[in-house]
């Protein structure tokens, strides 16, 4: 229905019954986040390779046209194409930013509005779409170039989401459910790209009110570990200061 949509205001030259002025293409477009093999990795999906489709066969972000007919407002347009492309539901989605202008798509001025997404690795391949694959970053980015202005749109992403790393609790929605202190402590160190001071990051993740410990420990080759999962929380924990980077 809302590539329908988008097809007969491109063929009305954006106008809308009863209306005397073209609207833009309205699209959201969601950056998915997970770790897989202790780096950051991205969710992209690639296009098709129709005649009318701009850059095909090219990776982009997923997303798509708003569906007025179901989607009430823009979070729940990003939160449908996260599922249609992931088979779940993320523990967070943030708006990230609005990206318009005449040149980014060929078909017809456009705006689209982005967000940001974290998923556990335990659940990031539960019902992948079959155009939908996981890259990692490298800085920034990703290897492919990407369709429309995603790379800016991606890079924005990044950025947002390591400046508040070192302020909030978000690598916490990248865990499984059970986790112990030293892995909670590597994925923070993936999403900024350094490393953190065991004692102080272990002080600060305990007196946070933002974990408990379970009833069970971690076995492996050393003694054994105990495991913790997230207190039910709905927003980030905001800490009093960053993380201090290494002298």
């Amino acid at each position: 229905m809302a590539e329908r949509a988008g097809q007969k205001a491109r063929e009305s030259g954006g106008r809308t019954a009863g209306l005397d002025f073209p609207r833009p293409l309205t699209t959201v477009d969601v950056v998915i986040f997970t770790i897989r093999n202790d780096a950051l990795h991205v969710l992209l999906v690639q296009r098709g390779a129709g005649d009318n489709e701009p850059f095909p066969g090219a990776f982009a972000l997923p997303g798509g046209f708003v569906d007025i007919a179901r989607d009430r407002d823009l979070e729940a347009c990003a939160l449908r194409k996260l599922k249609e492309k992931t088979g779940v539901v993320s523990p967070y989605l943030e708006q990230l930013g609005s990206w318009g202008s005449a040149a980014r798509d060929p078909r017809f001025w456009s705006a689209t509005h982005a967000y940001f997404a974290l998923l556990p690795a335990s659940i990031a391949d539960r019902a992948l779409a079959a155009d939908a694959q996981w890259f990692p970053l490298v800085g920034e980015r990703v290897k492919p170039k990407l369709a429309f202005d995603h790379d800016e749109i991606l890079a924005a992403a990044v950025q947002r989401l390591r400046n508040k790393v070192e302020y909030t609790s978000l690598p916490a929605y990248l865990m499984a459910e059970e986790f112990t202190l030293p892995e909670l402590q590597r994925t923070y160190e993936i999403v900024l790209g350094r490393p953190l001071e065991k004692s102080a990051f272990r002080t600060r993740m305990l007196s946070a009110d933002l974990i408990e410990p379970i009833a069970k420990m971690r076995k492996g080759p050393n003694r054994p570990a105990q495991l913790y999962r997230l207190k039910a929380a709905k927003e980030p924990v905001y800490f009093a200061r960053t993380f201090n980077p290494p002298e």
